[in-house]
């Protein structure tokens, strides 16, 4: 069987189970093996970054174990199997601005991953919003084509369902057309509830425009907002408690209704931290097809329970670039699940909303 035949019977058992959305062990551990062994004959860097520490798919690791490549190296190399004819598309992060970002390569077939992956732990943290206006304070995959964060919203729903008041500016930096979103939420009222999707700062930025206004909504019953977080040091800056009161505050919505996104560029699943509407403790979690680890800097041996280390993410999604990625954030273990802290000491500023933070 051929590299690309082997990718393709990959992706089909991963698609089906995707499609089961379900817990099970066994089955994530054994895709987990076959991917490294993938990567590892087929991603060139995974596959010295491994043979460096000593590590080959021979071992019969578990999936806790598998060398984590640092998200810095889809910045510096071509991380990747897929040759140059093969890449439909590149995922740029939204770095420091005037340096390199990290690049993130998807063929047809793992773009079709991806939008399973979105969509379906999506829906399954936005119940019953299939009917609901989706309003983004990002731009458009038209108009930003490289970012993950764009492409995301065309997966979650069709791109004719999304509504977006974000857009680029002529240099590449993200906006928000208040006006154009003050008259989209006024035309909703009281009609049918709206999901608002924005960064951290493009939720600042237009509360902040509004209340300059002195303008205030009440948006309907069933109403939520996901925000993806991320300031960077580059606008005004709040803690996530303040920034939900200020949501909450100018868009009549409760704390509860606001739903906390992680992703990254160099990952192809995202964490959420609760259910819209429910009351439980804010913890991410990923989907059954990922798993995250808090390790020790030190050591790279996982933290106990309730402890601070590094947050890496095993990602099945990651279909051919490698499936571990070391993330430069803290998180608090909190068994299967995470408490996000924030950047470790002297990373490099990351994240979508610094692209909207130069505005």
């Amino acid at each position: 069987m051929t590299g690309q035949s082997q990718f393709a019977d990959y992706i089909t058992r991963l698609r089906a189970f995707i499609a089961k959305a379900a817990p099970d062990d066994a089955a994530f551990a054994a895709l987990a093996r076959d991917l490294f062994a993938l990567q590892y004959a087929h991603v060139p860097v995974y596959r010295d970054f491994c043979r460096h520490r000593g590590v080959a798919p021979t071992d019969h690791l578990d999936w806790a174990s598998l060398p984590a490549l640092p998200a810095s190296a889809f910045r510096d190399y071509g991380v990747t199997s897929l040759s140059l004819a093969e890449r439909a598309a590149c995922f740029h992060s939204s770095g420091t601005t005037g340096h390199q970002p990290s690049q993130h390569f998807h063929s047809a077939a793992s773009l079709g991953v991806y939008a399973d992956s979105a969509r379906t732990w999506f829906s399954h943290h936005f119940p019953d919003s299939a009917h609901h206006l989706f309003l983004s304070l990002i731009p458009s995959p038209k108009t930003a084509p490289h970012s993950s964060l764009a492409r995301m919203m065309s997966f979650i729903r069709q791109p004719a369902e999304v509504l977006h008041t974000g857009h680029c500016a002529a240099d590449g930096q993200w906006l928000v057309d208040v006006a154009a979103t003050m008259d989209a939420l006024a035309a909703q009222i009281p009609a049918r509830p709206v999901v608002m999707l924005g960064t951290a700062f493009s939720f600042v930025h237009l509360c902040d425009a509004l209340a300059a206004q002195q303008w205030r909504i009440q948006l309907p019953p069933g109403s939520s907002a996901m925000e993806t977080g991320g300031y960077k040091g580059r606008s005004r800056e709040l803690s996530r408690a303040q920034l939900h009161a200020l949501i909450s505050r100018t868009f009549g919505l409760p704390q509860r209704a606001i739903v906390c996104e992680y992703g990254m560029c160099e990952l192809s699943s995202q964490a959420y931290d609760h259910v819209v509407g429910e009351d439980a403790p804010r913890r991410f979690r990923f989907p059954p097809w990922a798993r995250a680890r808090v390790v020790s800097p030190e050591t790279g041996r996982s933290v106990a329970d309730g402890e601070t280390g590094l947050l890496e993410i095993v990602d099945l999604a990651n279909v051919h670039s490698v499936l571990a990625v070391q993330t430069a954030d803290l998180a608090v273990k909190r068994e299967d699940d995470f408490e996000l802290i924030g950047r470790a000491a002297q990373s490099e500023p990351r994240g979508c909303s610094l692209a909207a933070a130069n505005a």
